[in-house]
């Protein structure tokens, strides 16, 4: 289809799920005090006024509060889902009718109305971007790298209607990015690597206050969630394998062993595998634990983490899923060509029948914990997004001042999001005192 904005202001499924969005933001909202804080002053200093945002983010009642961060600042936005499978319908309607958010996603859209989606949330003309996944981005490189061909066909089909004058006026106007996850901070510092960086781009994952918390708790609770909600498994008892013990896979291994299961991490990294070793965890590769698991809970940000070998291993009625941005972590066309049967057995479950053993495969392999849940609790998000909004404050005053290259938010930010957070949990810490003080400023204290 075209994409024009002036005659698509918005694309979701049903605008009168409105009320009940509004209700379960609202509920979100009471576990977000960093956010609030930090919109009350946005709304008196307009920090964003008169900025275009165009945003490709899980459409979730925590997002909704994000937009509605950006909104009190000043802000004009375009959101669009950053996964076919995580928008919350009634959330978008919300944001539609009540924040004036033009709102491009709906749950399970199809390949070309995806990219539909993200050539809306282009066509809007954003001076800013916010990623989760780094597909806004990767496709204004694309067209500034005059690679169309490699552009998916709706995005292509727009951007060829441009001039060329006006594809490089697209790119140019962007000041910066946002990047939320840990798959999109990969790819933007192998872009930066290459020297390819059109703008400065705000790692936001990188923050302590993001992968610390977010990662590794919320994904730990919240991929679980999505596991139990789409099978009713009792994991307790169960063996579940995980692959990755970075910030997600130490979130979900320590969340399933809480349960009761026992727990196989596998790993490339040494480091992460002793570590993992240390923990507790039992440690192999996936061809040794193939044979093993009942659930397997891919959280890597790589290609084909269970391949064809594997999958024709794993005993009869073993589950997989996916926790990692995108579905690629799971090898689904290899499943599909060793299946001599496959059917839907119930919401988000396909079963696959390998050498007469059934596989289960959970959410398409898409992200579990928005596919079959609501992803991630409201409260550790208060600090994920309390960094998105700092991050596009600081991308508004000092883009022109920041390099082409993949940034941090100051240790500083970190620590006051930190501060707040502590204090809405009615938590207080020490302080230094003078004496203190010097004595870690000095190195002739001795003993």
């Amino acid at each position: 289809m075209p994409v024009q904005t002036a005659a698509a202001k918005y694309d979701i499924k049903d605008l009168t799920l409105a009320d009940e969005g509004k209700r379960r933001t609202e509920w979100s909202e009471r576990s977000m005090p960093v956010l609030r804080q930090i919109r009350a002053r946005f709304a008196k200093e307009q920090p964003l006024r008169g900025l275009k945002v165009s945003a490709c983010l899980h459409v979730t009642t925590e997002t909704a509060n994000l937009m509605q961060t950006l909104r009190a600042a000043g802000a004009e936005i375009a959101l669009c889902a950053s996964n076919p499978l995580s928008t919350q319908d009634d959330v978008a309607a919300h944001l539609v009718r009540d924040h004036g958010v033009h709102v491009y996603a709906i749950k399970g859209e199809d390949h070309e109305t995806y990219y539909t989606h993200i050539a809306q949330a282009l066509a809007f003309g954003p001076q800013m971007t916010q990623d989760d996944g780094a597909d806004l981005v990767g496709a204004l490189h694309m067209i500034a790298l005059n690679r169309l061909d490699d552009l998916a066909p709706p995005i292509r089909q727009w951007v060829e209607g441009l001039s060329p004058s006006e594809q490089m006026a697209l790119v140019a106007a962007v000041r910066g990015s946002t990047e939320e996850t840990t798959t999109g901070v990969i790819r933007l510092k192998a872009m930066a690597k290459e020297g390819i960086l059109q703008f400065p781009i705000i790692a936001v994952n990188d923050s302590n206050t993001k992968h610390m918390f977010d990662n590794r708790y919320g994904t730990g609770q919240s991929t679980l969630d999505g596991v139990v909600r789409a099978t009713n498994l009792l994991l307790a008892g169960s063996t579940v394998v995980v692959a990755g013990y970075g910030w997600c896979g130490r979130g979900v291994a320590s969340r399933a062993r809480g349960a009761g299961a026992h727990v196989i991490v596998t790993e490339i990294d040494p480091l992460p595998a002793l570590e993992a070793r240390m923990d507790g965890f039992q440690v192999m590769t996936m061809g040794e634990a193939a044979p093993l698991g009942d659930l397997f809970i891919t959280l890597t940000g790589n290609i084909h983490v269970i391949r064809s070998e594997h999958f024709s291993a794993m005993k009869d009625g073993a589950i997989v899923c996916n926790s990692g941005h995108f579905n690629v972590e799971l090898d689904l066309d290899g499943l599909a060509r060793i299946s001599s049967a496959r059917r839907h057995v119930r919401d988000m479950v396909e079963e696959f029948v390998v050498k007469g053993r059934r596989v289960m495969v959970l959410g398409e392999g898409r992200l579990i914990n928005l596919a079959a849940a609501e992803g991630h609790p409201a409260s550790v998000m208060d600090m994920s997004f309390a960094n998105q909004a700092l991050a596009a404050e600081m991308l508004a005053k000092e883009a022109g001042k920041l390099s082409k290259a993949v940034h941090r938010l100051p240790p500083l930010v970190d620590q006051e999001i930190a501060r707040l957070k502590l204090q809405s949990m009615g938590i207080a810490i020490d302080t230094l005192t003078a004496e203190q003080v010097e004595y870690l400023a000095s190195w002739d204290a001795g003993t």
